[in-house]
């Protein structure tokens, strides 16, 4: 195959591509003059072409759809549903002998003589007279058309065939067989301006990744003439030198690879309006981030993923329109496709607002299917069981259709998905949709990461999750941290921040070491919506590592997503946060955000705020989290009395202690027994409150009045749960204390 021909193959392609996106816009806004038009240049530009490479059935195609086309665009017809199919199915036809020219080079044998005829048809000006003539009769005579319509229906049709066809236009010549004038014959000067085509150059991928893999050497190459010259001054000002060179070629190549994701999310509306038309549904579409990029092979790899999420969203999530009517919804469903770059990822969420996922359904399925053992399923979660959805040959459809059924699809989804190194999560509440969300590298290349040390091992940590580094001395290590139920935390800025030990998560059995030589280093990360400290023994210097694939083996322990080889030779695995964050249990930093169902629906917009949720009494109580300074748990022995109140002396301050559950009192006699309590401040004074336990921060709304008492100042709703909130000002300040006490021993001098 010649040049000539591929570039014509390649342009061809790309105009189809814009052709079917304009197409399928053009039938919610059929007088869209615009639309018309740049649908009318593609099919134009492809019959030229065509006519100068000899390609005669794909002239033939194309002129047919031009003449169409022409008839639409000078307004002598309005496109509907019909005209938008039958151009349609040319695209198909055209994009088809396309393929077969690709391969075998030429445009193959088939029947288009039924096409043309309709593409004919349709631009007859009297078809809309014979439409109205046959309409008149079936329906009342106020449909006719008027005896003085008629002469100018006849006169409208001779006009048409008076109008010359499109085919004397003079065709664009193929965008390859310009030949772009690098100098002027007579003068030698270059000419003044240059066209678009003149500016761009297309090139094979396979030489980009040969490119990419090539710079990936030399980053590597890099890292280790910076390390081995960082001790040699005069070689200091070139190792720089080569580091910035190194970094701008890098980005250069990278940026050459990024595609918008708008090459995918374009071919969605076609699909969603044959499946729709297909199906019975009536579906609007809607797309967000279009312009977002993407390395190209990675957008090639997600079209099937999402080409099947929005097919099983389609069959599976949104309602036939009267049952969406019968629910309350409106008839009419909607789809929405979204793409933002949050660091070094790109998130691709597929939504409905369709019935959601029954997880009872997919248990009950799963076990009939033998995806998995009936007594497993009964332990599994409601997330765990959307889980199963991804599982190979599961389905909840009632029979196998061209669509759906087959159990296929959603497997394709995650399977293509983590080839790439992404995730996949599904979000679903039953009666309002679902939410597919792909999480993809932004590139699988190179990435910056910090070095960090554990156990006398290097890791990379990717710098994308990375918020802050906090270092604590080790003269301070013993009081930094604070524990709840065995679980540490590091207050950073007034705020609790789960904490993860490395050593620990690497080695569960390990003693706690709180402090090193070195003290401690807080790598404060921020992923997939949680955040946390991730404690580690040192910090070495950042680096732009390239990441290489993890055998299987490794990927399966659940913490890394890569290797790397640094500057200094040493292999070093690739620690990702997600991961280890869903290791560690942490939760998600806004998942009561998440779970608040329907409580906007109450026509109240209270301010939320974070609460410490504790246990006493066998009660649940909740305590402002902005007044909370510290969580401490101690042997009962460190509460002393004075008069009838107790105290507890904290940090060399004397506090008041209210015990409003009778926790202190229940301990009384038990030489081993601890308390928990929770030391806060109210205005310019400082508590203790006594509690059985601490359960959790969780977000609320703010103070509802519900008869506030010396105890309690009112509730909130917590977890789904009405609890009430500890009055902090009800508890005693020490001057009533010290009263009190004074009263008692004068009671008892007069006793005495």
């Amino acid at each position: 195959m010649d040049d000539l021909t591929k570039e014509f193959l390649i342009e061809s392609q790309e105009g189809l591509d814009r052709m079917e996106r304009c197409l399928t816009e053009l039938e919610q806004k059929p007088q869209d003059a615009a639309l018309l038009a740049e649908i009318f240049r593609s099919v134009h530009t492809i019959k030229g072409t065509t006519g100068f490479l000899g390609f005669k059935r794909l002239e033939k195609l194309a002129h047919s759809g031009e003449n169409l086309l022409g008839v639409l665009r000078d307004g002598k017809l309005a496109a509907d549903a019909p005209m938008i199919s039958a151009l349609l199915e040319l695209l198909d036809s055209l994009r088809t002998i396309l393929k077969t020219i690709e391969a075998e080079e030429t445009e193959g044998t088939g029947e288009d003589a039924l096409l043309i005829g309709r593409l004919d048809l349709l631009r007859e000006p009297a078809r809309v007279a014979v439409a109205a003539g046959a309409r008149s009769r079936a329906n009342s005579p106020r449909e006719a058309v008027a005896p003085s319509a008629a002469p100018a229906v006849a006169a409208a049709s001779e006009a048409a065939l008076l109008v010359p066809e499109p085919a004397a236009l003079t065709p664009d010549p193929p965008v390859a067989a310009i030949s772009a004038p690098a100098a002027d014959a007579s003068n030698g000067r270059a000419p003044a301006t240059s066209s678009a085509a003149e500016s761009t150059l297309r090139v094979d991928v396979a030489l980009l990744n040969r490119m990419m893999n090539l710079v990936g050497e030399l980053v590597l190459t890099r890292n280790q003439v910076l390390q081995a010259t960082a001790a040699d001054a005069n070689m200091t000002l070139l190792s720089r030198r080569l580091d910035m060179v190194t970094a701008d070629l890098r980005e250069a190549v990278m940026k050459a690879r990024m595609q918008p994701v708008s090459n995918v999310f374009s071919k969605v509306p076609r699909m969603v309006r044959d499946l729709s038309q297909s199906l019975g549904r009536r579906v609007r579409l809607q797309t967000e981030g279009q312009e977002t990029e993407l390395d190209k092979s990675l957008l090639e790899a997600i079209k099937d993923p999402i080409t099947h999420a929005v097919r099983n969203a389609l069959d599976h999530g949104i309602e036939l329109p009267e049952v969406r009517h019968a629910a309350g919804k409106d008839p009419e469903g909607l789809l929405s496709l979204r793409a933002v770059q949050e660091g070094s990822h790109v998130i691709v969420e597929i939504s409905d607002d369709g019935t959601g996922i029954a997880v009872e359904k997919v248990r009950s399925k799963a076990i009939e299917r033998k995806l998995i053992a009936p007594e497993r399923a009964t332990q599994l979660s409601e997330r765990e069981l959307l889980q199963l959805i991804f599982l190979p040959g599961f389905s909840t459809a009632a029979e196998v259709t061209n669509v759906s059924g087959r159990g296929v699809g959603m497997d394709v989804v995650r399977t293509n998905v983590e080839k790439i190194g992404g995730k996949v999560e599904v979000d679903s509440r039953v009666g309002r949709g679902t939410t597919l969300r792909l999480r993809i590298p932004l590139t699988l290349a190179i990435i910056p990461a910090l070095i960090v040390r554990s156990l006398n091992q290097s890791f990379a940590l990717p710098q994308a999750a990375l918020s802050e580094l906090v270092h604590i001395p080790p003269e301070q290590a013993a009081t930094a941290f604070e524990w709840i139920e065995n679980a540490p935390l590091y207050r950073l800025r007034g705020q609790l921040l789960p904490l993860v030990f490395l050593d620990r998560l690497l080695m569960p059995e390990r003693e706690w070491r709180l402090a090193g030589d070195r003290g401690n280093f807080i790598a404060v990360l921020d992923a997939d919506g949680r955040r946390f400290g991730l404690v580690v023994d040192s910090l070495a210097d950042p680096e732009e590592i390239v990441v290489k694939p993890l055998s299987a083996v490794l990927k399966d322990i659940g913490l890394y997503s890569g290797a790397t080889v640094l500057g200094n030779a040493e292999l070093a695995l690739i620690l990702d946060p997600g991961l280890i964050a869903v290791r560690a249990g942490i939760s998600m930093h806004n998942e009561e955000e998440s779970t608040r169902g329907g409580e906007e629906e109450c026509g109240t917009e209270a301010a939320r705020m974070d609460y410490l949720l504790v246990e006493a009494g066998g009660r649940h109580a909740a305590v402002p989290l902005g007044d909370v300074l510290r969580i401490e748990q101690m042997p009962l022995s460190r509460i002393e009395y004075f008069g009838p109140r107790p105290l507890l002396n904290f940090e060399g301050q004397l506090l008041p202690v209210e015990d409003a559950a009778g926790i202190l009192a229940a301990g009384e006699g038990d030489p081993e027994a601890k308390i928990v309590v929770v030391v806060c401040r109210e205005g310019n004074r400082q508590m203790g409150i006594a509690v059985s336990h601490v359960l959790d921060v969780a977000a609320g709304d703010s103070l509802f009045e519900a008869g506030s008492s010396r105890q309690t100042d009112g509730v909130t709703l917590l977890k789904q749960r009405v609890t009430g909130v500890i009055n902090l000002g009800g508890v005693p300040p020490l001057p009533a204390l010290e009263e009190t006490a004074g009263e008692a021993q004068l009671v008892a001098e007069e006793v005495g």
